[in-house]
């Protein structure tokens, strides 16, 4: 398992990072110890998690993916063989976070949330902290978790009211840091400007410097590609690839219309990005493609995102073992020039059906 440099920092990361958001709702805390404990022993170093977890987010389960990630360390005594990343949510009306009130990326509430991740992680600090969205309107449609988001106009950066400027966050994350709560900083679900208005802020002194972006990237959403890649590989920012199975639609299993029983598109209504026209003809292009060079749509799936050279790590998810198992050894594959070609070839015909910035929470 290759180590890749995270952003201009010290911390050098697995090139799979080990996603969570399954555990507490999809999977027990034991089936998450075995997650930790396989992808561990394989050379996984990395570990991503949030607030919100499990998916879907609610109330009653809020912070239980964290709580079990933080058994696993303090039964193996191993924090710091871990990289840990976390993340605090957006702008949202939802008051299971703070307790009694909506969140904000103000002081207050992001201090709060850190120390609840903390506790619920039995750990004194975090390698990683990212914003898992941005509270501010962005240009291609609302923010589903803003309060009162409106589709943004040419004419209405900030019309909507009350969002908290970029550098009074990134003074907060600052504090953090300072503190020796957090080491590192990213974001999540952003776009080029925001990760521009960053980096700028930090360069003036404001706050620490942004390790890495947290977008989704797969077969069917190319869009980093567009402008952000430009802007990460100057900036030396890293990706950290979420969904490249395109929340398994680009395993095979959703072909032809195919709904599994205790599939997650089964279970809960939540795959919106993946289910747009023309998604599921472009699915079964890329799934068909990948069995004509012999191999499993989830492994050729896997295997393109950590082949990419701008990918610093790709987040895999797994509800089994086996899909686990099968996640992991993408990393083994050689991605040969014939594959990307092929791959081009259908994406010049297909397109980006699913780019979307933000996750359907």
């Amino acid at each position: 398992m290759q180590k890749r440099r995270l952003g201009r920092t010290d911390l050098l990361v697995s090139q799979i990072c080990l996603g969570s958001m399954t555990w507490g709702q999809q999977n027990t805390q034991a089936d998450g110890h075995a997650q930790m404990d396989l992808a561990f022993s394989r050379g996984v170093n990395f570990i991503d998690t949030a607030e919100l977890y499990p998916i879907p987010p609610k109330a009653e389960t809020q912070g239980w993916t964290e709580k079990i990630i933080g058994s696993w360390m303090r039964a193996k005594g191993n924090r710091d063989q871990v990289i840990l990343a976390s993340k605090v949510v957006g702008r949202t009306a939802n008051t299971w976070f703070r307790g009694d009130r909506p969140s904000k990326l103000v002081r207050a509430d992001i201090f709060d949330a850190v120390e609840k991740s903390l506790t619920r992680l039995n750990t004194d600090y975090l390698d990683l902290y990212q914003i898992h969205w941005p509270e501010r309107d962005v240009p291609w449609g609302a923010n589903p978790n803003r309060v009162g988001a409106v589709p943004l106009r040419a004419d209405s950066a900030g019309a909507t009211g009350g969002e908290t400027p970029i550098s009074e966050t990134l003074a907060v994350f600052d504090e953090l840091v300072k503190a020796g709560k957090i080491r590192h900083v990213g974001l999540s679900n952003e776009s080029s400007w925001g990760v521009m208005r960053f980096v700028g802020e930090a360069d003036k002194g404001v706050g620490p410097r942004l390790a890495s972006l947290q977008n989704a990237y797969n077969f069917v959403n190319r869009g980093f590609e567009v402008n952000l890649a430009e802007v990460c590989e100057r900036e030396q920012v890293s990706l950290l690839a979420y969904s490249p199975l395109a929340q398994g639609y680009l395993t095979g299993k959703y072909d032809h219309g195919a709904r599994p029983q205790g599939s997650r598109s089964q279970l809960f209504n939540r795959g919106q990005r993946y289910e747009t026209p023309n998604a599921a003809e472009a699915q079964l292009q890329y799934n068909e493609l990948a069995r004509s060079f012999g191999m499993e749509p989830a492994l050729f799936a896997n295997a393109y995102v950590t082949s990419r050279p701008f990918v610093t790590s790709s987040i895999i998810g797994a509800t089994t073992l086996p899909q686990l198992e099968m996640a992991l050894s993408s990393a083994d594959v050689v991605w040969t020039e014939d594959m990307q070609k092929a791959v081009d070839a259908v994406h010049q015909r297909v397109g980006n059906p699913s780019v979307s910035c933000f996750p359907a929470l």
